[in-house]
């Protein structure tokens, strides 16, 4: 075998093996990206000079300046501002290139700083196609590969034409499941190779035949096309149930509230400068309802071999894909505003969907009936290890210390510390997953795999020292579920936390591989 002269530097950078750059296919994205990116910039520029123009403008604002003689200095301006943003962006293009290799995805970007960044496909937490609504009219899409490596190791790549962002996305996840991907794939106006498609893999202890003879047991080729999972519809939410549960959020009703006091204030005082001063709260509330009605808009949930695919949104839609397994941790959560519909909203921990994204990424439904609910539960957790999953899970999302149940309840001397919900207080141990149920007027149902178990605490602060009771706490990864269960005997807390470290270890060692197409195949 050939020696090769290695930097170690550039080794340690670039990685070597089958993924070394040398080996792998660059790729740019589509020509028409800087054009999509640059529209940002054009339109900062339009609120800027148009608030310049009204503060020091001539008179009248900026209808006068269009009408006066320098109207043109306001275009001049516009369209220097314009080269400038598009001239970035399609330099920024030309610096940007990706590469797909058998065990990560490469991403170079950056002009007078070049960077270069990795994601591991066996670390693959979830594919996600983003489509803003500029770059909806050219149809064109944004990959987004979010990785188990906290919130800021995910790779983006776009803009790709919606077919090639499809097929890139099935790549990547037949590639992360453990699927051998032969040839090299193109994206924008390149054909796929002829070698473009997947190898099974060849039983142990078999030998191919001769070329002269008929391939029985050899790999068959699978055509490119195939790598698109079918996917089976699930749900859909109603636009009227999702409208409805925006009007029973606590957000609207604070919202309503706070309008109240601010037209009795007005009227009591006969100052109009209260309006002014409330503004930034009623933006910010009706900002986060806005974002609610068109972020969750058109809800579906879907199942394919791949994982839970979720297509929502109005100006920005975005399609997402959850390999099974990789959910972290599940939140079951309803209101007091939802109780008499009996509707709930889920929640999900996915490793690397933190920080910015959490709130659009983290939803496996946002309003569902019960029985709705449970079904996006058994997706990603098809087995919760039990006999009777129904009535544990019923238990958990209704019962209380007075109804006959598996959970193990807060004792009666901790109404002190909690009047309300005391009796909802309780967990419960399964074969897959440790259940823990809380509130009274939010109702809170968190489920954990035993395997993603993160680590675990006991709590107890100084009243809790008195009573002889604790906090237990599952450490998961950043996401809106924290789940935990308050007041418990503190032995029980301590035995909790003991078993349930043991439970995660075994999991964790009789989970195997990532690669579940790999598990499958042994």
């Amino acid at each position: 075998m050939p020696e090769h002269d290695v930097d170690p530097a550039r080794s340690a950078f670039d990685g070597l093996g089958p993924d070394s750059p040398e080996t792998l296919e660059w790729r740019r994205v589509h020509p028409i990206t800087p054009l999509v990116r640059g529209w940002a910039v054009v339109g900062a520029a339009v609120v800027i000079l148009g608030q310049q123009s009204l503060e020091g403008g001539p008179r009248g604002g900026l209808l006068a300046l269009v009408s006066s003689e320098y109207w043109w200095t306001l275009l001049a301006a516009l369209a220097a501002v314009a080269l400038v943003g598009w001239g970035y962006s399609a330099l920024a293009w030309r610096m940007t290139t990706f590469a797909v290799g058998e065990q990560t995805v490469h991403l170079r970007r950056g002009i007078l700083f070049r960077q270069q960044r990795h994601a591991r496909l066996d670390r693959l937490q979830s594919v996600d196609i983003r489509q803003p609504l500029v770059a909806r009219f050219f149809g064109l899409c944004e990959l987004t590969l979010e990785t188990a490596g906290g919130t800021d190791s995910g790779v983006a790549i776009g803009f790709l034409k919606g077919a090639d962002a499809d097929e890139l996305r099935a790549e990547l996840l037949a590639r992360a499941a453990g699927l051998k991907v032969g040839g090299t794939r193109h994206v924008a106006d390149a054909a796929p190779a002829p070698s473009d498609a997947v190898t099974a893999p060849v039983p142990e202890g078999t030998e191919p035949q001769d070329a002269g003879g008929p391939v029985q047991d050899a790999p068959q080729p699978v055509p490119a096309a195939s790598l698109e999972a079918p996917q089976v519809p699930v749900l859909t939410v109603p636009l009227g149930r999702l409208i409805a549960s925006v009007v029973r959020s606590g957000a609207m009703i604070t919202l309503l509230l706070w309008a109240l006091g601010v037209v009795v204030v007005m009227i009591v005082t006969g100052e109009f400068a209260v309006i002014s001063a409330s503004l930034p709260a009623v933006l910010g509330a009706g900002g986060y309802l806005f974002n609610r009605l068109t972020g969750e808009f058109d809800f579906r949930v879907a199942i394919s071999p791949d994982g839970v695919r979720l297509r929502h949104g109005m100006l920005e839609t975005r399609s997402q894909t959850i390999p099974p397994g990789r959910v972290q941790a599940v939140r079951l959560v309803q209101s007091l505003l939802w109780r008499d519909r009996d509707w709930w909203r889920v929640q999900v921990n996915v490793a690397g969907y933190g920080g910015e994204s959490e709130e659009k990424n983290s939803v496996l439904l946002p309003v569902g009936t019960r029985e709705e609910a449970l079904t996006v539960l058994s997706l990603v957790l098809p087995d919760l290890g039990v006999d009777e999953p129904r009535r544990v899970l019923d238990a958990g999302l209704d019962g209380d210390s007075r109804t006959e149940s598996a959970y193990v309840t807060a004792p009666r001397r901790t109404r002190i510390l909690d009047p309300v919900a005391w009796r909802r207080n309780g967990f419960t141990v399964t074969g897959r997953a440790l259940l823990l149920r809380r509130g009274r007027v939010v109702k809170v149902l968190d489920v954990v795999p035993h395997e993603r178990t993160q680590s675990l605490a006991v709590s107890q602060g100084p009243w809790q020292r008195r009573l002889g009771v604790a906090s237990f706490q599952v450490h998961s990864t950043e996401g809106p579920v924290h789940p935990e269960v308050p007041h418990l005997e503190a032995a029980d807390a301590a035995l909790l936390m003991t078993e349930q470290a043991r439970r995660a270890r075994t999991a964790r060692a009789a989970a195997g591989p990532e690669r579940w197409m790999e598990r499958q195949g042994e």
